[in-house]
């Protein structure tokens, strides 16, 4: 039962479309309408304001990580699973009929909250390869494509298989956006 509970519980908790619904809350209408139509905070900050971007980014980012804390309260030997759980929930969401986000700023906080060194290393990653490249795609892509990597580094080799899950989920909800960058067609941070 404790099982269940958490992945029902963490599923339901990554699966809050925050993008979403604070867009619609500040008038701006249903964010899959504009830009790429996803509902992650890049998307958001296509509508032109910053401030909710990064409510939504740091909220997409604290649904992950309370999953993970909150389990680890209850059932320390289930936080991989809870983290897990919340991840899919944000990329299939039963509210918006399985169609979510690409999961970036959800992993980034799960992996925070399991290992802090982790996820602030992923963070670091995506802000240098952001700044250099203007390409949000590619930043997550390498960010965390990096991941199974610092978790060896730092020693965490329990956690290394959800790393690499997260890392092949992250890749495929990307898939469009590897295409584009492949063409040199994909959109850089601003841009609509």
């Amino acid at each position: 039962m404790t099982l269940i509970t958490v992945v029902i519980c963490s599923y339901l908790l990554g699966s809050i479309p925050f993008g979403l619904v604070l867009t619609r809350l500040a008038g701006l209408g249903d964010i899959r309408n504009i830009g790429s139509g996803n509902i992650g905070a890049t998307n958001v900050l296509r509508t032109g304001n910053k401030p909710l971007a990064a409510l939504t980014l740091f909220l997409d980012g604290a649904k992950g990580a309370v999953a993970v804390l909150l389990t680890n309260l209850i059932a320390p030997e289930l936080v991989p699973l809870a983290g897990l759980a919340a991840l899919i929930g944000h990329l299939f969401p039963v509210w918006l009929k399985f169609k979510g986000g690409k999961g970036v700023a959800t992993a980034i906080g799960i992996l925070t909250a399991l290992c802090w060194p982790i996820g602030l290393s992923v963070i670091a990653t995506w802000l240098i390869v952001a700044k250099l490249s203007h390409y949000s795609s590619l930043a997550a892509l390498v960010s965390i494509g990096l991941a199974p990597v610092y978790a060896l580094f730092f020693g965490r080799g329990d956690i290394l298989w959800l790393a690499v899950v997260i890392l092949v989920l992250v890749f495929l909800k990307h898939s469009r956006n590897i295409k584009r960058l492949k063409e040199g067609t994909e959109p850089k941070i601003g841009q609509s």
